[in-house]
C-alpha cells in the first residue's frame, strides 16, 4: 500500500478504469460516465475554493491597500506576488489573481497591470458576488481564449472590521482538467462494463480521489475561518498531497505571524507603557527638587517630560490602530460634534492665531460612533490649523444630501504636492519630523468603519480640503 499511494493521480486513475474495459454492460456505463464526470467537476470546484480560501488568508494582512498603479516593482507588490506564484505552482492551477470590488487588478501571476479591468470576471458575477458576501464559490466551465476549458474559484480576502474590499481569484489549469478528459475517454471504454465493474470502479476512484480532495477541501476550510490549530494531514504523497503539506506550511506560518503580533502587542502594553508612566512621575519629583536659583535644570526636565509624552503618543497610536473597535452606530448632533471639537482644537488655534469657524447646513445629520468620528474630525482640524499660517483660517463644515453626509475641514495653507497627496493615507507616511504616520490612515480606516469614505483634494498655495462621508442612516 505505502507503493501504490507514492504513484500519481493519473497513474491511479489508468489502473482503475482499465477493469471495467472488460464490462459489457452499456447503458449502466454510460449513467456511471455521467455521475462521475459531474461529481468529478465538483471536487475539482471545491479543491480550487480551497485553494482561494488558502491564498486569501495568506494575504489578508500584506497591505493590499497600498498598492497603486505603476508599484508592480515595490517590495509589497513581489512579496505578494511571489507567494501567489509559490502557490500556484504548487497546486498546479494556471493563474492565482487579486482584484478589488471594482474587478481592477491588484496582484496577478500572469503578467497583468496594477488597476487593469478583469473584463472577464463579467461572466463569473454571480459567483463574485456570493464571495464578497462570505460564500467561497467556483464557477461553471468555461472555454477560455486557448480553446482549453477552465473553472473559477473566488474568495475574499478578510477583512475583520468591516465588509471586504479584495478578492481573490483562481483559474483551473488545463492539467486539472487532464484528469477528467482522462475520466471521460476511459469510461468511453468501458462501454462493455457490467453493473459490478462500474461500482467497484465508483468506489475506489472515490477513496482514491475524492475523499482526498474532500478532506483536503475540509482543511482549507478551517484556515480560511481562521482555526490554526488542527495540522493538515498531507495522507499521500501525490498531487493532493503536496497541495496538504502547502497549506500546512502556510498554516504553521500564518500561526506563528499571529503569535508574533500579539506577543508585540502586549510587549507594548506591558513593557513600554509601565516603564514610561514611572518615567514621567520621577521627571516631576525631579522637577519638584530642581533649586529655584537653577531654572535652566528645570528647561532640560521640561524637555524629557515632552519627549516622554510624545513616546506615550506614539505608544496609544500604534495600539489604537492595532486595536481598533468596531464602531457602535447610533444618531449624533452634527452641531454638537463640531463645536466639542473646535473647543479641543481652539489652544492649538490661538497659539498660531487661527479663526476656526464652524458651518453646518440646516437639516444636517450624522450617525456613527460619536468616540471614533471625533477622533478623526479632530485629528484633520488640528492638521488644518498646524498647515494654516498666523491670522489663517479654517472652516469645519457639515452637510446632507440625499443618503449622503459630508463633513470638510478647509484650511487655506500652502497646499500639498500631488505625489505627496497620494501617499499621505498609507500607514506610517509622515511628513512631520515627530509624527508616526498612522493619524490619516486612522481617519480612512474609521471612515471605512461606518461605510463611508475619506477623500483629500489640494492645490499649492490655495489650500487643502479634507472630506469624511458618511451614510445618512
Amino acid at each position: 500500500m505505502p507503493l501504490f499511494r507514492r504513484v500519481p493521480i493519473a497513474l491511479k486513475l489508468l489502473g482503475v478504469y482499465l477493469v471495467p474495459a472488460i464490462a459489457t454492460f452499456v447503458g449502466f456505463s454510460l449513467l456511471a460516465h455521467l455521475a462521475a464526470s459531474r461529481g468529478l467537476e465538483e471536487e475539482l470546484g471545491r479543491r480550487l475554493v480551497g485553494i482561494a480560501a488558502s491564498a486569501s488568508r495568506a494575504i489578508e494582512d500584506e497591505g493590499l491597500s497600498l498598492l497603486q498603479p505603476g508599484d508592480e516593482e515595490t517590495r509589497t507588490y513581489r512579496n505578494l506576488k511571489r507567494r501567489l506564484a509559490e502557490l500556484t505552482d504548487a497546486t498546479g492551477v494556471a493563474r492565482i489573481y487579486v482584484f478589488d470590488t471594482d474587478g481592477r487588478s491588484l496582484v496577478d501571476t500572469v503578467t497583468t497591470p496594477i488597476g487593469e479591468r478583469y473584463y472577464g470576471l463579467s461572466r463569473s458575477n454571480a459567483e463574485v458576488r456570493a464571495a464578497r458576501a462570505g460564500t467561497p464559490t467556483a464557477s461553471v466551465l468555461f472555454v477560455g481564449q486557448d480553446g482549453r476549458r477552465y473553472k473559477s474559484a473566488f474568495a475574499a480576502v478578510r477583512d475583520p472590521d468591516g465588509p471586504p474590499h479584495y478578492l481573490v481569484g483562481v483559474d483551473g489549469a488545463a492539467a486539472m482538467y487532464a484528469q477528467l478528459s482522462s475520466l471521460r475517454r476511459t469510461l468511453a471504454t468501458a462501454a462493455l462494463g457490467g453493473v459490478a465493474a462500474v461500482v467497484l470502479m465508483s468506489f475506489v476512484a472515490a477513496r482514491l480521489l475524492v475523499a482526498p480532495i474532500q478532506k483536503l477541501e475540509r482543511a482549507a476550510a478551517r484556515i480560511g475561518r481562521g482555526d490554526l490549530d488542527a495540522p493538515v494531514e498531507p495522507g499521500s504523497r501525490d498531487e493532493i498531497g503536496t497541495v496538504a503539506e502547502t497549506l500546512e506550511q502556510m498554516r504553521v506560518q500564518l500561526r506563528s505571524r499571529d503569535e508574533r503580533t500579539q506577543m508585540m502587542l502586549a510587549g507594548i502594553a506591558h513593557e513600554v507603557r509601565n516603564p514610561l508612566g514611572g518615567l514621567q512621575l520621577y521627571a516631576g519629583l525631579l522637577r519638584e527638587e530642581i533649586p529655584a536659583d537653577k531654572p535652566e535644570l528645570a528647561d532640560y526636565v521640561k524637555k524629557v517630560e515632552r519627549e516622554l509624552e510624545h513616546l506615550k503618543t506614539i505608544v496609544s497610536d500604534f495600539l489604537d490602530y492595532a486595536r481598533r473597535p468596531r464602531p457602535e452606530l447610533v444618531p449624533i448632533d452634527p452641531g454638537e460634534l463640531c463645536e466639542e471639537v473646535r473647543q479641543l482644537a481652539q489652544a492649538d488655534a490661538d497659539r498660531r492665531h487661527v479663526l476656526i469657524s464652524v458651518e453646518v447646513a440646516p437639516g444636517a445629520s450624522l450617525r456613527g460612533d460619536a468616540g471614533q468620528l471625533r477622533r478623526a474630525v479632530l485629528n484633520l482640524l488640528q492638521n488644518a490649523v498646524q498647515a494654516s499660517a498666523d491670522g489663517g483660517a479654517v472652516t469645519l463644515r457639515v452637510t446632507t444630501r440625499d443618503d449622503e453626509s459630508r463633513i470638510d475641514i478647509v484650511d487655506r495653507g500652502p497646499g500639498i504636492a500631488p505625489e505627496t497627496l497620494e501617499k499621505i493615507w498609507a500607514p506610517f507616511f509622515t511628513t512631520k519630523q515627530k509624527g508616526t504616520g498612522l493619524g490619516l490612515a486612522f481617519v480612512r480606516e474609521i471612515a471605512v468603519d461606518h461605510g463611508g469614505r475619506a477623500d483629500a483634494t489640494s492645490k499649492l498655495g490655495e489650500g487643502t480640503t479634507f472630506s469624511l462621508t458618511l451614510p445618512a442612516s
